[in-house]
C-alpha cells in the first residue's frame, strides 16, 4: 500500500515538471519572437506527451464486523407478591328503635241508659162494666162458624192514663189466626177502664191481662 502511493506521487511529479518546462519554452518563445510554428509544434508534442497514471490498487475488502459478544440474558425478577389486606367490614350503627304504641280499639260508647221505668201504679187500672160483654158468641166470625172451630185467645192490653186501649197483644194463640185477630179488634174498640194512680193519686198508664173463650153456642 505504501509502495503503490510512493509511485503515484513520483510520476504526479515528474509530469508536473516537465509541463512546468514547456511553460517556461512557451514564455520563452514569445519572449524571443520565435513563430508560430515552433509554438504549434510545441503545443502538438505536449499533446503527444501522455503521462500513464498506474490503476489504483483493487480496495481491500473490509474486516468483517466483530461478532457480538454474548450477553447473557437479563435475569427474571419475579412480580412482587401482591398482598391483599382484607378491607375493614362496615360500621353497623343501630339506633335504638321505639317500641311501637300499642293500638286501642276504640272504647265503645256506653249504651244508653233504659228509658225511665214507668211509675208504679198504687192502684190498678179497673175495668168499666163487665169484661164478658167485650167479646161474646155473637161475634163469631162467619167462616170460623161454618167450619166450627174453636179456641181460647190469651191477651194483653195496654191502658193509657186516659183509661182507652191502646195496644192488644195476643199472649197465646187459640190456633186460628182470624180468631186471634178478631178478638183483639174488639177489645181494642169495647173496652173501657178507669185509669190507674201512682201514689200521689196521678193518672198512670197500665196493663190488663185476661182470656176469652170462642165456643160455637148449641
Amino acid at each position: 500500500m505504501a509502495y503503490a502511493d510512493h509511485s503515484e506521487t513520483s510520476s504526479r511529479t515528474i509530469s508536473i515538471v516537465i509541463v512546468a518546462l514547456i511553460h517556461v519554452v512557451l514564455g520563452y518563445a514569445f519572449v524571443t519572437g520565435l513563430g508560430m510554428k515552433y509554438v504549434k509544434k510545441a503545443a502538438e508534442q505536449l499533446n503527444v506527451i501522455d503521462v500513464k497514471e498506474e490503476p489504483p490498487p483493487p480496495d481491500e475488502p473490509p474486516p468483517p464486523p466483530p461478532k457480538p459478544a454474548d450477553v447473557p440474558p437479563p435475569p427474571v425478577v419475579a412480580p412482587p407478591a401482591i398482598v391483599q389486606t382484607p378491607a375493614p367490614a362496615p360500621q353497623i350503627t343501630t339506633a335504638p328503635v321505639a317500641p311501637p304504641i300499642p293500638v286501642l280499639p276504640p272504647t265503645p260508647a256506653p249504651p244508653p241508659p233504659p228509658p225511665p221505668a214507668p211509675p208504679k201504679a198504687a192502684q190498678k187500672a179497673q175495668p168499666r162494666g163487665n169484661p164478658g160483654s167485650w167479646v161474646t158468641s155473637d161475634d163469631y166470625p162467619s167462616r170460623a162458624l161454618r167450619e166450627e172451630r174453636e179456641g181460647t185467645v190469651g191477651f194483653r192490653l195496654d191502658i193509657g192514663p186516659d183509661g182507652k186501649v191502646t195496644n192488644c197483644t195476643v199472649t197465646s194463640s187459640s190456633g186460628h189466626a182470624d180468631l186471634d185477630s178478631e178478638a183483639c179488634r174488639l177489645l181494642m174498640r169495647r173496652a173501657r177502664f178507669k185509669p190507674a194512680q201512682d201514689t200521689g193519686g196521678n193518672p198512670v198508664g197500665d196493663s190488663y191481662s185476661s182470656r176469652f173463650v170462642w165456643r160455637i153456642p148449641k
